[in-house]
């Protein structure tokens, strides 16, 4: 398997290329030159397949022979050892728990297998390699566990100041050794920016061997195609309707766009739902075609504090970029915090189910998507990360409810450590050539 830059598709590499460059030299986003297709077998009996068996059949054919089947598979079991149950919440409608995972978030399972893919990459190289990474909130925290004590990794991450809630700021500025962390004055999108133009930059990649693991990178991006290949075996095993849609809390898209690329491979799929916060950059573009990003408002769910995601021109291009195919099959809609908070009081009240702020408005999103097309249906929508992470922006009401691991009461106790650069790419680099 080739990939090619999304801004040139003449630009080829390979897998163990893509992962380590992270961006393109020309700032595209590197796109497989084909889309495999899933056994058909495969897909009719999901319930018949283990977990492992699943979700290595789906991503060998992305890396083919740059990783051997053994340690392809040794990959795959540490990223895939904890649960993703479908809980049910109302008559037809499930969530799939993503967050039993060590950081308490969705993004473990990306983190997990990128850190191993690169580990197995630098193997025999003496060069240290620095991952540079921006996160809303919850990829910090698990890329800095995915990558601690990797050797020959330094991780450096910028999140925005203020930006993020009390338990992620202490997931990504604790861990210490090979992870810094660098908080930067301003908004997540200037934090994307920063990281996408020192990817552009020949003195400071001199300086330093960089790589991303923002969902940017196809390791991060595409492991996430197992949340919905396993959701859809519980589905078989459960004897539900197999028309399922999901619905998708959506930030930087490349959560959903790993569910679309399964559908594309052949996974059984009615229908995507986009649910984002206020920052409705994509709803908008559903309705007009006019990709218009605005400067990104603060929300309560705050990873979803993105005005231009990266990864939609990945959605776009699964889509050949026709609107009408893409509308097809995704719909996207936008919810403020004052809804968002309803939805949770109201499936706290009704259900007694604890919801995170992202998994409200992927909830939202597949409550409207139900009412505007009624039929047979099994509805999923995905609870991105464990409320506790929210605890402090919580309703009121609801906070005392919220049940705290153990592992995160002794996570508050330890100092933060974190370095405050201004939102300008020189702070940035100055840093880093020091450093």
């Amino acid at each position: 398997m080739l990939y090619f830059s999304l801004q040139n598709n003449q630009h080829r590499v390979s897998f163990e290329q893509a992962v380590v460059q992270g961006l393109a030299p020309d700032k595209g986003l590197y796109f497989p030159d084909h889309i495999p297709a899933l056994e058909k077998d495969l897909v009719d009996f999901l319930d018949n397949y283990d977990d492992l068996d699943i979700a290595y059949r789906a991503i060998h054919p992305f890396i083919g022979d740059e990783i051997p089947m053994a340690k392809l598979q040794q990959i795959i079991h540490d990223t895939l050892n904890f649960p993703f149950p479908l809980h049910p919440v109302q008559k037809d409608i499930y969530t799939l728990e993503l967050f039993h995972g060590p950081t308490l978030a969705f993004k473990d399972v990306g983190a997990r297998f990128m850190a191993g893919c690169l580990g197995y990459f630098r193997r025999n190289d003496a060069r240290p390699v620095t991952v540079l990474v921006a996160t809303s909130g919850d990829t910090g925290g698990a890329v800095a566990y995915g990558f601690h004590h990797v050797p020959g990794v330094r991780v450096v991450i910028l999140y925005p100041s203020g930006k993020v809630s009390t338990l992620q700021e202490k997931q990504l500025t604790t861990l210490n050794g090979n992870i810094t962390a660098l908080e930067i004055q301003g908004t997540f999108d200037d934090c994307q920016r920063m990281v996408k133009t020192a990817f552009l930059d020949q003195e400071l990649q001199l300086h330093s061997l960089l790589t991303s693991a923002n969902s940017i990178n196809v390791a991060r991006w595409l492991p996430q195609m197992f949340y919905y290949l396993l959701a859809a075996k519980q589905v078989k095993v459960m004897g539900a309707d197999p028309n399922i849609v999901f619905s998708v809390p959506s930030g930087n898209f490349g959560n959903i766009c790993a569910g679309v690329m399964a559908a594309a491979m052949g996974l059984s799929v009615k229908h995507f739902v986009a649910s984002t916060n206020v920052n409705d950059t994509v709803p908008r573009f559903m309705l007009n075609g006019q990709y218009d990003p605005r400067p990104a408002t603060p929300t309560l769910s705050n990873a979803m504090d993105v005005a231009d995601p990266s990864n939609f021109v990945r959605i776009l291009q699964l889509f050949a970029n026709s609107l009408p195919d893409l509308q097809q099959k995704m719909s996207s809609y936008s919810y403020t915090d004052q809804q968002t908070v309803a939805a949770m009081e109201q499936v706290w009240k009704e259900q007694h189910y604890m919801l995170d702020p992202h998994g409200a408005v992927g909830y939202l999103g597949l409550q409207q998507y139900l009412q505007h097309n009624p039929g047979k249906a099994t509805g999923i929508f995905l609870e991105t990360a464990h409320p506790v992470k929210f605890a402090d922006t919580a309703p009121k009401d609801l906070q005392k409810a919220i049940t705290i691991p153990e592992r995160v009461q002794n996570l508050y106790k330890l100092q933060k450590q974190a370095v405050l650069l201004p939102a300008e790419y020189d702070a940035l680099k100055e840093w880093m050539m020091q450093h």
